[in-house]
């Protein structure tokens, strides 16, 4: 298998100029640990993560206060951690150094790439473009969806697919984080969902493709707030 056969597509993003604050906001309601950050041109220039967020003054996380004889052998270590801790913009708390792969690329490459770079989650491209991306959690879906013996994806695996994401673009119901995993004929539908009809109309979609045999329902209802 192959990334464009478990990447989630239309992926969360956010501009280098979006607000620390309405960052974090965004991770939590949409319940994923990071998100690329596209400028105006569409380009990819970082990501932000849970990991960028986690020292910050507002919540007295930050490490950047220090006794003052200390300042003596202060480095730009330290000018970089006070600018993660106060910066009020995507932009200057973001990772830079971008970990990426091709759609074309296997999910083994993938893997151990994941592994050897310690990240969570790879921006998958397309001509230098966002086109999805996948995470652990992705690579763990295809491992569940996947029969005992392992089979090559055969072209109507990847057909169904993709005219399954095309016919679930753009409808508000089928929100960014899900995920379609496809199996000799049969769809597994991962992710988290607002509500049953939103399922129902997800599993409908599947059935109207030529070529499914069967629908897996994975996943998970969103869950509902403390005093909401």
């Amino acid at each position: 298998m192959r990334a464009m056969d478990v990447m989630t597509p239309n992926v969360v993003t956010v501009s280098p100029e979006t607000s620390v604050r309405d960052a974090a906001k965004l991770l939590l309601d949409r319940r994923i640990s990071g998100a690329p950050v596209l400028d105006a041109q569409g380009q990819l220039v970082g990501i932000i993560s849970e990991g960028d967020l986690l020292r910050r003054i507002e919540i007295g996380t930050d490490s950047t206060r220090r006794k003052r004889w200390l300042d003596f052998f202060a480095t730009n270590a330290d000018a970089d951690a006070y600018v993660k801790s106060h910066a009020r913009r995507v932009e200057d708390v973001m990772t830079t150094e971008i970990v990426s792969v091709n759609e074309e690329d296997s999910l083994t490459h993938i893997a151990a790439l994941m592994e050897r770079r310690g990240v969570k989650r790879v921006p998958v491209l397309r001509d230098g473009k966002l086109v999805g991306i996948v995470s652990r959690a992705n690579l763990l879906q295809a491992l569940a969806s996947s029969a005992e013996e392992p089979q090559p994806v055969s072209p109507s695996d990847r057909e169904i697919r993709e005219r399954l994401v095309e016919e679930l673009e753009g409808r508000p119901w089928a929100f960014a984080g899900r995920n379609v995993v496809v199996r000799e004929g049969v769809v597994h539908l991962w992710g988290t969902f607002n509500s049953a009809d939103a399922v129902r109309a997800v599993r409908v979609a599947a059935e109207g493709i030529p070529g499914v045999r069967a629908v897996e329902d994975h996943t998970e209802p969103y869950p509902i707030m403390p005093g909401i």
